[in-house]
C-alpha cells in the first residue's frame, strides 16, 4: 500500500487590503472666525488640509491677510488664492463701493451684503480643486443660526450642491462620493467661538468686518461685527478684535 504523507493542507486566500491614504480635504478659508474654526475642526478630524481663499473683488482685502495668518497657524499643506471679479456684476455692498454697508443692526431679511452666487462659485472651484487632488471632502464654514439670512448658507443649498457635485464630476460618475462638510451650520456664534477656543484657534488673527480698514481695524457696526461681538459677549470672553477708535 502506497504511503500518503499526512502533511497539513494549506490553502492560500487572496486577501485584499485597502491601505487608507491620509485623508485630504479642501477647506474654504475667508479669514473670519467661522472659517478659522472650520479649518481647526478639519485638522482635528485628521484631514490633510488644502486651504482655498478668494480675492473676489470684496470691499476690503485685509481678510485675505487674516486668511494667511489663520492657515499659517494650522500648517495646511497648501494655501491657494483665486482671483475672481464678482465686483464686475455688482449687486452687493461687499463688491460695489457705490452701495453702503448697513450699520443699523442685524437684518431680518436678506441684506444688501449678500453677494449673488458667491458660495455657489466658491464651492464649484473648491470642487474642481478637490477632484484634481483626489480629495472627496470639502469643508465650508456656513452657518444657518447666527447669520445674516444668506440663502447660500442654508442646509437646503448644501444638500443640493452635494448632489450636484456627485453628478457633475468624473469621480462622482465613477462611483466616488463627495461630501460637503458644514460643521458649524447649526451652531450659535457663541458655540462656534467656544469650539474654536477648544481647538486652539487664535481669534486675534481673524477678521469678520465687512468694511475693515487697510490696517485691519473693524467698524464695529456692520452685521458681521455685531454678530461676532454678541458671540464673544454671550460666552463671557473678550473679543480680541481691534475696532476703529
Amino acid at each position: 500500500m502506497k504511503h500518503v504523507s499526512k502533511l497539513p493542507l494549506i490553502i492560500f486566500y487572496k486577501v485584499e487590503l485597502r491601505v487608507m491614504d491620509n485623508k485630504k480635504a479642501v477647506v474654504l478659508v475667508s479669514g473670519g472666525l467661522d472659517s478659522a474654526t472650520t479649518l481647526a475642526i478639519a485638522r482635528a478630524e485628521g484631514y490633510q488640509c488644502y486651504a482655498l481663499s478668494f480675492d473676489y473683488g470684496q470691499r476690503h482685502r485685509f481678510e485675505l491677510t487674516a486668511a494667511r495668518h489663520v492657515t499659517a497657524q494650522f500648517g495646511v499643506i497648501e494655501h491657494k488664492f483665486i482671483h475672481l471679479n464678482l465686483d464686475s456684476i455688482g449687486g452687493s455692498a461687499l463688491t460695489d463701493v457705490h452701495l453702503t454697508v448697513p450699520t443699523s443692526g442685524v437684518s431680518t431679511t436678506i441684506p444688501i451684503t449678500y453677494v449673488p452666487a458667491r458660495n455657489t462659485v466658491f464651492l464649484a472651484l473648491a470642487l474642481g480643486w478637490a477632484e484634481v487632488l483626489g480629495a472627496l471632502d470639502i469643508f465650508i464654514g456656513v452657518n444657518a443660526v447666527d447669520y445674516s439670512g444668506y440663502p447660500d448658507c442654508r442646509p437646503a443649498f448644501i444638500t443640493a450642491f452635494e448632489q450636484l457635485a456627485n453628478v457633475a464630476t468624473k469621480l462622482g460618475v465613477e462611483g466616488q462620493q463627495f461630501q460637503i462638510h458644514t460643521p458649524l451650520i447649526q451652531l450659535t456664534k457663541s458655540q462656534i467661538i467656544a469650539k474654536g477656543l477648544e481647538l486652539g484657534v487664535d481669534f486675534a488673527l481673524t477678521m469678520s468686518c465687512y468694511q475693515a480698514t487697510p490696517e485691519g481695524h473693524a467698524c464695529g457696526m456692520c452685521d458681521a461685527c455685531r454678530l461676532r461681538a454678541e458671540g464673544f459677549r454671550g460666552l463671557g470672553v473678550t473679543d480680541p478684535t481691534q475696532y476703529v477708535a
